[in-house]
Formats: C-alpha cells, sequence, structure tokens
C-alpha cells in the first residue's frame, strides 16, 4: 500500500520513534483505513468487521456505557442470542478488553471480538445519541423554565440570567456547535420562524436543516450565543459581531458570530473558522497541472499584486492561506490586514480589521508600510483608498496579495479602474489573476458510472473543443468516450453521493502584452486575442474537465457557473 518513499520514511520512524507509528498511518491519506484495517486483522488473527456496510441496532451498541466505549475505541456492534459482538479499534488494548470481559460476567454474555477501523468506530459511535435525541433531552429541562413565558424582543432583560445559568441551553447550544463539527459544517444558522426555531448547516457549500426546535427557547440560545461572544445582551434593534473560541472534542475551534434583528427575534449565523493542522497545497485545493505551475512561480516574484477573486464562499481566502504558507519562512516579513482573521499561521503578523473605531484597510495598510514588510497581504480591496495604496504597495517593492469581489478574471481590471485604479499602475503591478468558485467532490466510497443526456455531452464537447491546444489537460479533448459519475449515497458522505470540495478556476497572466492593453484601455478583442495566446482556460472548461477525471458532476458545474442545464 505503501510508495518505497514512504516505506522508507517508516522504517526511519520505528527506529527513532516507534510509539509513533500507528498514529502516523492512521493519519497517512494514503492509506485507505478500512484496507490496513483488514491487513492488521490478518497479523494479529481477528476477524474484521467493516461498519460503513453494518446497521447497528441501537439497543445492541448501549450495552456498553457512552463514556466506556469512547475511552477504549470500542462497541457492541451486534448480539446473537446470549454472545455479543464487540469491535475494537486496538484489540491488543487490554485494559479495553478487560472492561468488555468484567461486563460481559456481570450480565452472563459471551463475547466475541472484531477488528475495526477508526472511521468505522467514528460512524457507530454516532447511533449513541443523535442530534435530536441529545437536544429533546435538554428541552425536557428547559420547557419547564421558558414554555410558559412569551419573548419578547423588546424587554430580553427576563431570559439573561437565565440563558447564562441554565444548563439546558448551554448544552443545547455545545450539542449544535458539536454535531456541526462532527459533520464537517462551515457555517451554523439559528433563524426564528412564526413557532419554531430552525437550526441549519452548511456542509460543502450547501444548507441542510438539521433540528427544529420550539421557540420558546430561542431567545435564551441567541443571549447565550451573546454572552460568549462578549456582546450586548440588551441590545435587540442593532446588527452585532463577534467571535467564540471553543475547545471540541480536543480541537481548537473559533466562531465568526453575526446576529441581525429580523422582525420578530434575531437570527445569528456562526461561521466555523478552525485552522487546519496541514496546509492545503494548491493542487490538493484543485488547481492542478498548468494552473499550480502559474500560481507557484507568480508567488516567486518579489514584488506586484497576486489577486485572487469570486463571489463571497468561493475559498478565496483559503486560497490566499495555502500561499501565505509556502510564503513563510525565516528571512521574510509577513504582515496581514483581515476581517476576520480566518486562519493563525505562526510566524505571520496578522492584524484584525476594526472598523467602528476607523481601523480599516486602507488606514491599516498605510500603517504596515512603516512596518518594513517584505509581503503584506490585504483581505479584501473594497474602495479606491484601499486599491491605491495597494498598488502603491506593489510599485515600492512589496508582494501583495489580495481578494477581490467579481465573476471572473478579466473583468477584475474592469472592475479595479471603476474603484479608481491608474490603467498605466495597474499595468506595472499586477502580476497574476485567479478566479474561482468551489464544487462539491463525489464521494470516493459509492462513486458510480452514469449516463447523461445528449444535450449535455454536446454542449461539454463544444465547451472543450473551444479550449486552447495548450490547456493543461489537452489531452481530455482526443479521448473517445466520456466517462461521467456521480455518488449513489452512504453512510460516509452522509448519503449525498458528495464528500468534500475543491476549487475549478480560471487563471489570467499579466504579460507584457496584457500590461500593453491594460495601459491602452483594456479593449475587449485585444484581451481575447492575448488569451488565446496564454492557452487561457475558462472556469467553465476547467469544470467540465474535472468532470471528465471523475472528481465532480455535470450538476455541480452547472450549479457553480450557474449555465442553464
Amino acid at each position: 500500500m505503501l510508495s518505497s518513499e514512504k516505506y522508507e520514511e517508516y522504517l526511519n520512524l520505528i527506529k527513532t520513534d516507534p510509539e509513533a507509528l500507528a498514529g502516523q498511518l492512521e493519519k497517512d491519506p494514503t492509506i485507505d483505513p478500512e484496507q490496513f484495517t483488514e491487513i492488521k486483522s490478518k497479523v494479529l488473527k481477528v476477524p474484521y468487521l467493516n461498519l460503513e456496510e453494518k446497521k447497528i441496532d441501537k439497543n445492541y451498541i448501549k450495552i456498553l456505557p457512552q463514556d466506556l466505549a469512547e475511552n477504549y475505541r470500542m462497541l457492541v456492534v451486534d448480539k446473537v442470542g446470549n454472545e455479543i459482538h464487540v469491535g475494537l479499534v486496538d484489540p491488543t488494548n487490554f485494559k479495553a478488553v478487560e472492561a468488555v470481559e468484567f461486563l460481559a460476567r456481570k450480565k452472563n454474555y459471551d463475547v466475541k471480538y472484531f477488528i475495526i477501523s477508526p472511521t468505522g468506530f467514528d460512524l457507530g459511535f454516532k447511533v449513541y445519541e443523535s442530534l435530536k435525541e441529545e437536544v429533546t433531552q435538554a428541552l425536557g429541562y428547559a420547557e419547564q423554565k421558558f414554555s410558559t413565558k412569551t419573548p419578547d424582543i423588546l424587554q430580553p432583560e427576563s431570559f439573561i440570567d437565565e440563558s447564562i445559568e441554565t444548563a439546558p441551553v448551554s448544552k443545547i447550544l455545545s450539542v449544535i456547535i458539536r454535531h456541526a463539527i462532527e459533520g464537517g459544517a462551515s457555517d451554523i444558522h439559528i433563524e426564528p420562524q412564526m413557532d419554531k426555531s430552525r437550526v441549519r448547516y452548511r456542509i460543502d457549500g450547501i444548507l441542510h436543516t438539521s433540528l427544529i426546535l420550539p421557540v420558546y427557547v430561542h431567545a435564551a440560545l441567541v443571549s447565550r450565543i451573546k454572552v460568549l461572544a462578549n456582546l450586548k445582551i440588551d441590545e435587540t434593534r442593532l446588527p452585532q459581531d463577534g467571535r467564540i473560541h471553543e475547545n471540541v472534542d480536543g480541537r481548537s475551534v473559533d466562531f465568526r458570530v453575526s446576529i441581525i434583528p429580523l422582525v420578530t427575534q434575531e437570527k445569528v449565523v456562526m461561521r466555523i473558522l478552525e485552522t487546519p493542522e496541514n496546509p492545503p497545497t494548491f493542487e490538493e485545493l484543485g488547481f492542478l497541472g498548468r494552473q499550480n505551475e502559474l500560481m507557484t512561480a507568480n508567488l516567486k516574484k518579489p514584488n506586484g499584486m497576486f489577486l485572487v477573486t469570486g463571489p463571497t464562499g468561493s475559498g478565496k481566502s483559503t486560497t490566499l492561506f495555502s500561499a501565505l504558507t509556502m510564503l513563510n519562512r525565516e528571512g521574510i516579513n509577513i504582515s496581514t490586514l483581515e476581517d476576520p482573521v480566518e486562519y493563525f499561521i505562526p510566524g505571520i503578523n496578522q492584524s484584525q480589521i476594526k472598523s467602528e473605531i476607523g481601523y480599516t484597510f486602507a488606514t491599516g495598510l498605510r500603517s504596515f508600510l512603516r512596518q518594513d514588510p517584505d509581503i503584506i497581504m490585504v483581505g479584501e480591496i473594497r474602495d479606491n483608498e484601499t486599491v491605491e495604496l495597494a498598488i502603491h504597495s506593489a510599485l515600492t517593492g512589496h508582494l501583495v496579495l489580495s481578494t477581490l469581489h467579481t465573476n471572473d478574471a478579466r473583468n477584475s481590471i474592469h472592475r479595479l479602474m471603476d474603484m479608481g485604479a491608474q490603467p498605466f499602475l495597474l499595468s506595472s503591478t499586477l502580476n497574476i489573476v485567479i478566479a474561482q468558485r468551489l464544487v462539491r467532490r463525489i464521494c470516493e466510497n459509492c462513486k458510480t458510472k452514469i449516463e447523461v443526456p445528449q444535450n449535455t455531452l454536446d454542449e461539454i464537447k463544444a465547451n472543450l473543443a473551444s479550449m486552447p491546444e495548450g490547456g493543461w489537460l489537452k489531452d481530455l479533448k482526443g479521448q473517445k468516450e466520456m466517462s461521467f459519475y456521480k455518488g449513489a449515497g452512504c453512510s460516509r458522505c452522509g448519503n449525498t453521493g458528495y464528500k468534500g470540495r475543491f476549487s475549478i478556476g480560471e487563471i489570467m497572466v499579466i504579460t507584457a502584452k496584457m500590461r500593453d492593453i491594460i495601459s491602452q484601455g483594456y479593449n475587449s478583442k485585444d484581451i481575447d486575442e492575448e488569451l488565446l495566446n496564454q492557452n487561457f482556460v475558462s472556469i467553465v472548461q476547467d469544470g467540465w474537465m474535472k468532470v471528465l477525471l471523475g472528481f465532480t458532476t455535470v450538476e455541480e458545474v452547472y450549479r457553480v457557473t450557474k449555465t442553464e442545464v
């Protein structure tokens, strides 16, 4: 299962730190956890059980107390007569076996042991308590306190003490947060409706309703969030923004909180900001082949502007996070201006914008130029003053990374000019423009081949036919058969058919010819000719190529590019 390089790496690890080997193998993305567990079962001579393909009866799993199951990573997965079937992630953990044997003797059970994978354990463990069950328990206590009271947005003081001190409300919120993180959500929406409070999670870019709460707990839940985010509890007429830091199952997670008043009560949106242990590379983000080469080459330039563009939620901040991680080294001073700081990067000076006290991107950037920077990251270019200062910074020998809200790469030039950028200055500072969108990745566990309608096939062929010969996947144009895939839906992807997201994008490089076009007024016909010379691949073309590679579906490309089906 390992490459020769990985094999040597692990052999050396055994010599230096044998205790670390198991953990490293579990984390290795190239090793399939189920296949690896099957191999371990042969070595340890313990039968293997794949929990992804087995439905666990709730009554059986609760034979083992939840804290014991969590501590020793083991589950009762079945019961045949008087024999219980116990799945263990580590069958060599004799304390775990001892605990099971003690329980079995007490209740006169026979025991049959199986080995299960860590991902299988995580799936099975969720059977203990679903989101609804955990919240229902807490609501039983909350109902007595809140159901008799009518929430009044003008007089929330009646809820303040209860929301701070009442255990049920704290429990409900902690359960909502934990399930959001376990489910891989990026945002939590808590929104009041006429007679209920709805909790939705944004997972892989799509909102899913996860919970419906009685309306009487909504005000108390909002108050609890305000307390944690250090916001004004008695202010219900104006929007408020804050931040919460929580430790969830041993993981350090930040939440950006936004609260706005609606007609009746307030709505809360919490953006989950978690810095990954290993920052993703451009390739892992979805920038393959020539795209990766162009982006990496332009990061090596000593000055100029590296611009990432796209709508809200298209992954711009994550792309810049990857870029800054690549640039981050001892001899370079990197400073960032962000609103908010989404990823914390050791060794980089990160500053949070506070517009309410006059600390904006423009004022911050002006101060940064006196901080002896080599590289500056401006979270977003929003106005005339920021664009002028960003261009000035790039002209005076700094590499400036920033984002912009436009639909594609070529329109970003028009947008910058609309904000007051002088064409002759812009042409001499801009190095590269990357436009991107996020699409959902097909779940590899339930990926199946499908047929697509003829009109869709004709559209894809027409799009690829207009792609330049130098495109980064030009060999796809000549293939005789086009293959399409989708996810059938399984337990690993929550029956959605998708797991994770990646970028589709387009890259416009500011060549010498493009600099002339920009300084002379940015004529559309000249741009088209130059982009053809650059072997430019559009976002839609990039999307279709990744469909043909089996990474995503036709529907996803239509969804994010707004092309009619």
